[in-house]
């Protein structure tokens, strides 16, 4: 999952540097270069949070199916332990 997350990053990082970028080399007028870099900003936190509540599911999800697994072998491990004794 660490690389996952850093090639999001990396993703994330790269559009929000080409729509500076791409926004501070278009001819407009500064009012308008700075409503967009403010819209874009906020699309891109908008974006993220996204992202971010994707990824919390999963690994919730993950959590959850681990804690089973536990669960379930130390039931399984006292019932042959007392079962034996």
């Amino acid at each position: 999952m660490e690389s996952t997350s850093k090639v999001l990053l990396g993703v994330l990082g790269g559009v929000a540097a080409g729509a500076v970028l791409g926004i501070l080399f278009a001819p407009d007028k500064g009012v308008n270069t700075r409503k967009k870099l403010v819209d874009t900003g906020k699309d891109l936190v908008d974006q993220g949070k996204g992202y971010a509540d994707n990824l919390r599911g999963k690994f919730d999800g993950i959590k959850k199916e681990v804690t089973d697994k536990y669960e379930n072998f130390l039931a399984d491990a006292k019932e042959t332990a007392s079962g034996k004794v």
